[in-house]
């Protein structure tokens, strides 16, 4: 194998392994299921396909090469269904739940305090 494939190999390994961590920074990071689905349905489905492509160049032969694509089709396949059951579960249970709010208590007391309304006789 030459130079040339065995650089290129590497590199498509490592941008490979690059998506691959920003998809599990995405899933530890991002705040919703959606974002995370996102994440990781779209970063980790690239990654797979650039470190399979890498690992296909590596070994240099076509057989190996088919199998590998024909991986990648089945992850992204499995991925792509999997994130829509997931997606639609949580937007199912999504109305069920109350909306968590993360705001200061003292804010939120505040809040409460400026809408009611002075009865009369109460000093401004």
């Amino acid at each position: 194998m030459s130079l040339v494939a065995d650089i290129l190999a590497a590199l498509l390994i490592l941008a490979g392994t690059f998506f691959f961590t920003v998809g599990t920074l995405g899933l530890i990071r991002f705040p919703d299921v959606r974002s995370r689905l996102h994440a990781l349905t779209k970063a980790d489905n690239l990654g797979l396909g650039l470190v399979l492509a890498g690992a296909a160049l590596w070994l240099g032969d076509w057989a190996i090469a088919g199998l590998m694509l024909l991986c990648w089709i089945f992850a992204l396949a499995g991925a792509s269904v999997s994130a829509h059951v997931i997606a639609g579960l949580e937007a199912d249970h999504a109305s069920e739940r109350e909306p968590v709010h993360s705001v200061d208590p003292g804010e939120e007391q505040k809040n409460q305090e400026s809408t009611t309304t002075p009865r009369e006789g109460d000093q401004p």
